[in-house]
Protein backbone atom coordinates (compact mmCIF):
# COMPACT_ATOMS: atom_id res chain seq x y z
CA UNK A 1 0.00 0.00 0.00
CA UNK A 2 2.65 2.61 0.81
CA UNK A 3 4.20 1.81 -2.65
CA UNK A 4 0.94 2.76 -4.22
CA UNK A 5 1.00 5.90 -2.43
CA UNK A 6 4.61 6.77 -3.37
CA UNK A 7 3.53 6.05 -6.81
CA UNK A 8 0.10 8.28 -6.56
CA UNK A 9 2.12 11.24 -5.50
CA UNK A 10 4.90 11.00 -7.71
CA UNK A 11 2.31 10.56 -10.25
CA UNK A 12 0.59 13.53 -9.41
CA UNK A 13 3.58 15.94 -9.00
CA UNK A 14 3.79 16.73 -13.01
CA UNK A 15 0.35 17.09 -12.90
CA UNK A 16 0.42 19.83 -10.37
CA UNK A 17 3.61 21.51 -12.14
CA UNK A 18 1.16 21.45 -15.49
CA UNK A 19 -2.31 23.22 -13.49
CA UNK A 20 0.29 25.79 -12.35
CA UNK A 21 -0.18 27.84 -15.69
CA UNK A 22 -3.99 27.83 -15.61
CA UNK A 23 -3.67 28.82 -11.93
CA UNK A 24 -1.80 32.02 -12.55
CA UNK A 25 -4.44 32.31 -15.87
CA UNK A 26 -6.99 32.39 -13.02
CA UNK A 27 -4.71 34.89 -10.57
CA UNK A 28 -4.65 37.65 -14.19
CA UNK A 29 -8.02 37.36 -15.56
CA UNK A 30 -8.94 38.26 -11.94
CA UNK A 31 -7.31 41.29 -11.26
CA UNK A 32 -8.45 42.19 -15.21
CA UNK A 33 -12.21 41.06 -14.14
CA UNK A 34 -11.57 43.62 -10.78
CA UNK A 35 -10.32 46.58 -13.47
CA UNK A 36 -13.34 45.75 -15.63
CA UNK A 37 -15.78 45.97 -12.59
CA UNK A 38 -14.22 49.47 -11.49
CA UNK A 39 -14.68 50.85 -15.00
CA UNK A 40 -18.27 49.34 -15.03
CA UNK A 41 -19.06 51.32 -11.46
CA UNK A 42 -17.37 54.03 -12.61
CA UNK A 43 -19.94 54.43 -16.09
CA UNK A 44 -22.60 53.49 -13.84
CA UNK A 45 -21.83 56.16 -11.40
CA UNK A 46 -21.11 58.94 -14.45
CA UNK A 47 -24.74 57.78 -15.88
CA UNK A 48 -26.59 58.48 -12.77
CA UNK A 49 -24.51 61.77 -11.90
CA UNK A 50 -25.98 63.31 -15.64
CA UNK A 51 -29.24 61.67 -15.37
CA UNK A 52 -29.78 64.02 -12.46
CA UNK A 53 -28.09 67.17 -14.26
CA UNK A 54 -30.44 66.71 -17.11
CA UNK A 55 -33.88 68.40 -15.41
CA UNK A 56 -31.59 71.39 -14.65
CA UNK A 57 -30.38 72.07 -18.14
CA UNK A 58 -32.10 74.07 -20.58
CA UNK A 59 -30.48 75.11 -23.97
CA UNK A 60 -31.01 72.52 -26.29
CA UNK A 61 -27.04 71.93 -27.30
CA UNK A 62 -26.35 70.91 -23.57
CA UNK A 63 -29.31 68.24 -23.69
CA UNK A 64 -28.41 66.85 -26.87
CA UNK A 65 -24.57 66.96 -25.44
CA UNK A 66 -25.85 65.20 -22.16
CA UNK A 67 -27.94 62.45 -24.10
CA UNK A 68 -25.35 61.59 -26.06
CA UNK A 69 -22.93 61.32 -23.23
CA UNK A 70 -26.10 59.20 -21.96
CA UNK A 71 -26.09 56.89 -25.01
CA UNK A 72 -22.31 56.02 -25.00
CA UNK A 73 -22.18 55.13 -21.24
CA UNK A 74 -24.93 52.97 -21.86
CA UNK A 75 -23.32 51.75 -24.60
CA UNK A 76 -20.07 50.85 -22.94
CA UNK A 77 -21.49 49.75 -19.59
CA UNK A 78 -22.92 46.92 -22.40
CA UNK A 79 -19.18 45.98 -23.40
CA UNK A 80 -17.63 45.90 -19.99
CA UNK A 81 -20.76 43.83 -18.92
CA UNK A 82 -19.62 41.12 -22.54
CA UNK A 83 -15.93 41.67 -20.85
CA UNK A 84 -16.57 40.83 -17.70
CA UNK A 85 -18.76 37.76 -18.83
CA UNK A 86 -16.42 36.34 -20.93
CA UNK A 87 -13.43 36.97 -18.56
CA UNK A 88 -15.54 35.31 -16.13
CA UNK A 89 -15.76 32.24 -18.64
CA UNK A 90 -12.67 32.45 -19.53
CA UNK A 91 -11.40 31.56 -15.61
CA UNK A 92 -14.20 29.07 -15.52
CA UNK A 93 -12.43 27.12 -18.46
CA UNK A 94 -8.93 27.65 -16.85
CA UNK A 95 -10.58 26.01 -13.70
CA UNK A 96 -12.35 23.69 -15.50
CA UNK A 97 -8.73 22.59 -16.94
CA UNK A 98 -7.38 21.85 -13.31
CA UNK A 99 -9.97 19.66 -12.77
CA UNK A 100 -9.36 17.59 -15.80
CA UNK A 101 -6.15 17.67 -15.87
CA UNK A 102 -6.41 15.77 -12.11
CA UNK A 103 -9.29 13.66 -13.45
CA UNK A 104 -7.46 12.04 -16.37
CA UNK A 105 -4.05 11.59 -14.48
CA UNK A 106 -5.84 10.11 -11.50
CA UNK A 107 -7.84 7.76 -13.98
CA UNK A 108 -4.56 7.84 -16.00
CA UNK A 109 -6.89 8.18 -19.48
CA UNK A 110 -5.73 10.52 -22.09
CA UNK A 111 -7.66 13.59 -22.92
CA UNK A 112 -5.31 15.66 -24.98
CA UNK A 113 -8.41 16.64 -27.40
CA UNK A 114 -10.71 17.27 -24.33
CA UNK A 115 -7.40 19.43 -22.75
CA UNK A 116 -6.72 21.43 -25.47
CA UNK A 117 -10.32 22.14 -26.53
CA UNK A 118 -11.01 23.56 -22.87
CA UNK A 119 -7.91 25.70 -23.05
CA UNK A 120 -8.64 27.11 -26.82
CA UNK A 121 -12.35 28.08 -25.60
CA UNK A 122 -10.65 29.45 -22.09
CA UNK A 123 -8.10 31.84 -23.88
CA UNK A 124 -10.41 32.41 -26.87
CA UNK A 125 -12.79 33.54 -24.64
CA UNK A 126 -10.15 36.14 -22.77
CA UNK A 127 -9.45 37.21 -26.19
CA UNK A 128 -13.18 38.70 -26.84
CA UNK A 129 -12.92 39.91 -23.62
CA UNK A 130 -10.15 41.82 -24.29
CA UNK A 131 -11.73 43.27 -27.17
CA UNK A 132 -14.67 44.47 -25.95
CA UNK A 133 -12.46 46.30 -23.28
CA UNK A 134 -10.76 47.55 -26.10
CA UNK A 135 -13.99 48.53 -27.47
CA UNK A 136 -15.12 50.70 -23.98
CA UNK A 137 -11.58 52.18 -23.99
CA UNK A 138 -12.30 53.61 -27.59
CA UNK A 139 -16.12 54.94 -26.53
CA UNK A 140 -14.33 56.19 -23.19
CA UNK A 141 -12.02 58.38 -25.21
CA UNK A 142 -15.14 59.40 -27.39
CA UNK A 143 -17.32 60.41 -24.26
CA UNK A 144 -14.38 62.57 -23.78
CA UNK A 145 -14.30 64.52 -26.67
CA UNK A 146 -17.61 65.21 -26.30
CA UNK A 147 -17.15 66.69 -23.02
CA UNK A 148 -14.20 68.89 -24.10
CA UNK A 149 -16.18 69.83 -26.95
CA UNK A 150 -14.72 67.89 -29.90
CA UNK A 151 -16.64 65.94 -32.12
CA UNK A 152 -17.06 62.39 -31.74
Amino acid sequence: MDAMVNFSVSHLIPVLQTAIGPVVLISGVGLLILSMTNRLGRVIDRGRSLIRELPRLHADFEISRVRAQLEILSFRAKLLQQAIILASISVLFAALLVIVLFLSALFEFESAWLIGGIFIIGLGSLILSLIQFIRDLNQSLRAFSIDIGEQP
